[in-house]
Parts: structure tokens; sequence; C-alpha cells
């Protein structure tokens, strides 16, 4: 099977947050920053990766990103801070 993830994106003012799932988190990163995908994220500028994970299949990462979007936003900021409390792009790391 095929790794993916689920990631959360923001913009540089931290003032919207993002969920999405991909099997190339590189790939699809660096789709949103240049905004070369349509939609919500070129919109709303939205470009720093802030939090991600591993799913062992795209099946579990569709399911814990439906998770994730059913939340308050709150309980996302306390997911991000789980792995990134200062926000800080995680691009380069990936």
């Amino acid at each position: 099977m095929k790794t993916a993830y689920i990631y959360i994106m923001s913009n540089w003012t931290n003032t919207v947050v993002y969920t999405g799932v991909t099997t190339d988190l590189k790939k699809r990163v660096y789709q949103h920053r240049n905004k070369s995908l349509p939609g919500f994220t070129r919109r709303y500028n939205v470009k720093k990766l802030v939090y991600f994970e591993m799913c062992e299949s795209i099946i579990n990462a569709i399911a814990r990103e439906k998770q994730i979007k059913s939340w308050s936003r709150r309980k996302k900021d306390e997911l991000i801070k789980t792995m990134n409390r200062p926000r800080r792009d995680l691009y380069d790391e990936i």
C-alpha cells in the first residue's frame, strides 16, 4: 500500500487553516504554495505547512481527514501545537 498524508496548512498570519489529504506531500504543498490549485487555498493565500501525519493507506488518510475537518478551529489549533507550537513552516522538513 502507498503511504498517504493528512496535512494542515495556514496563511502567514495564521488566521486560516486548510486540511487536506495526499499521497505526495511535497508535491501537494508545492502546488498550494505556487497557487497552481484553484479554490480555497489560492483564494485565502494558504501557503504554510503547519502540521502533517502519515497514514498506512489512502482510505485511512481520508477517514482521518474527515475527522479533523469536523473538529472546531480550537481543536485543530491544539492538534497543530502537538507538532508545531510556533507554527513555523514545515515545508523544508518534508
